[in-house]
């Protein structure tokens, strides 16, 4: 009696020495700093104002300010309802927008495998054996304490039944904190992850965008072409009954004709043009190629420009730009990493333990005395590698400078986008302007020539001249227009619009 008293003093004083141990190393951890180093936002210099508004003069139809730029919906800015139509069904069925999405999902699964390395982890286990002893191997023995030597006697079969179940736990203590390292880097790589799926909606707003501004680009340079082949088909069937009639000579009919076959030529190009647009757009918006062509194929022109275009400051990109958050995420994981191998330098702590059931039978195995349990702490530590560590650890280090770089380009390179996009802007603008006027002068000059020639005080040349440069002009106006849409939709896409 004194000795199971005794036992069980001694049992609980164990227990206690574990729990105090355990709760200990809690503390411990809890209060423990992580090795490596803190990630700290890289230090960036970014001008007090962008250079590109120094190109915006007063004469311009649209200009660009410095004030508060909403830009989470840019599209809807050109009063275009199908544009935002094709926009908000392309942020909805995108195919690249969802492989980004799936990566954010692989990226939190990625974080909850890492968080889950905080947590002891416990095992359950069970199983059934049964043991047989030959009766061979007891013959003799039965045979030798037969007192009364009788023969014949069949020794007994020996089988043993072992039943067990149990649960197994370990549980390795973050005491340097390579495993908070561990979840932070995950964390940043979620952070990335969503940052990524962010600049996919910049790049596929501003796709859908430029893809239908040039389809009704396409649209307008036919309506050009078209009508300039009907004038010159006339000037070509004035030039023939001349002929005729001996007025006007065989050149003039030729040049005539060649003309008009010149821009009839420009026609076939420019429906495909138009077509593959369609094409286009139906894949941004995971449909088959021909989706949209019933939609689309009736001529429109092209959105108009706002008036004044607000750009923010040049501080503000770098919360805005998805591409430059993404960088800065790569580089706190990249951070976080070197942390995670400078923990390798030090011991690893662990607590592991188990508790089980055994008994020859199953309907006794929840007696107590079928009870069997085992714990304590356990320590490792790597004292050689042949430089494994040390070489990790540089490998890390490096992988830090490499991201480092990679962010300060991005910022170069956003900033660089945003004032190239100004540029381009301000300047498409006077090329427009200019072309204006080189359209009206050309259909003055058309005009002219023809009234000149219909009453033969001019030549053909003057007029084969005046309808091939109107043409042009006419052309060339349709395509800065088009150019004028697009670079906004660029400035809008390098401020990081299109999404919240």
């Amino acid at each position: 009696m004194n000795e199971t008293l005794l036992f069980s003093k001694m049992k609980v004083s164990s227990m206690r020495h574990i729990q105090r141990f355990i709760t200990g190393v809690i503390l411990l951890t809890a209060a423990a700093c992580a090795v490596g180093p803190d990630f700290k936002q890289p230090a960036t210099k970014t001008p007090a104002a962008w250079s590109g508004l120094d190109v915006f003069g007063r004469q311009q139809t649209s200009t660009a300010v410095a004030g508060p730029a909403a830009l989470a919906a840019w599209w809807s800015i050109f009063n275009d309802p199908a544009l935002t139509g094709l926009v908000e069904k392309a942020l909805a069925a995108n195919l690249d927008l969802k492989i980004a999405e799936a990566r954010v999902r692989q990226a939190r699964a990625s974080w909850g495998t890492a968080f889950a390395g905080l947590w002891p982890s416990v095992n359950s286990s069970s199983s059934y054996t049964r043991s047989h002893e030959s009766p061979s191997s007891t013959a003799g023995a039965t045979t030798g304490s037969s007192g009364s030597g009788t023969t014949g006697s069949k020794p007994h079969e020996i089988r043993t039944d072992l039943f067990q179940a149990g649960l197994d736990a370990a549980w390795e203590l973050d005491i340097f904190g390579g495993t908070r390292r561990s979840v932070e880097a995950a964390d940043a790589d979620l952070q990335a992850a969503e940052d990524n799926r962010r600049a996919v909606l910049v790049s596929l707003a501003a796709e859908v965008g430029t893809t239908y501004i040039s389809l009704r680009g396409y649209q307008q340079q036919l309506v050009i072409a078209r009508k300039n082949l009907a004038s010159q088909l006339h000037s070509a069937g004035i030039t023939r009954k001349r002929y005729e009639a001996g007025f006007a000579n065989a050149l003039d009919t030729a040049n005539a004709e060649a003309l008009a076959a010149s821009t009839q030529s420009a026609i076939p190009l420019l429906e495909s043009a138009e077509r593959q647009a369609m094409y286009s757009l139906s894949v941004l918006l995971a449909r088959e190629p021909a989706a949209l062509q019933l939609e689309l194929a009736p001529e429109a022109p092209l959105p108009q420009v706002p008036q004044q275009v607000a750009v923010g400051v040049p501080s503000e990109l770098l919360r805005r730009r998805p591409d430059v958050r993404s960088a800065e995420a790569q580089l706190h994981a990249a951070t976080a990493r070197v942390g995670v191998a400078v923990a390798e330098f030090f011991p690893k702590f662990s607590l592991v333990g188990s508790f089980g059931l055994r008994a020859n039978e199953w309907q006794t195995l929840g007696n107590r005395d079928n009870h069997v349990w085992s714990g304590g702490p356990g320590v490792t530590w790597n004292l050689f590698d042949a430089g494994r560590t040390i070489s990790n650890l540089k490998l890390q280090k490096a992988v830090q400078d490499e991201t480092l770089a990679a962010y300060e380009k991005a910022v170069l390179a956003a900033l660089k986008d945003v004032d190239s996009a100004l540029v381009a802007y301000a300047k498409e603008q006077e090329h427009l302007t200019a072309l204006t006027s080189a359209v009206t002068n050309g259909r003055k000059a058309v005009d002219l020539s023809m009234q000149l020639y219909s009453v033969g005080r001019s030549d053909y040349l003057s007029v084969l001249i005046s309808q091939r440069a109107l043409f042009a002009y006419e052309d060339a106006w349709v395509q800065s227009s088009r150019n004028l849409d697009v670079n906004l939709v660029a400035l809008y896409k390098a401020l990081g619009g299109g999404w919240e």
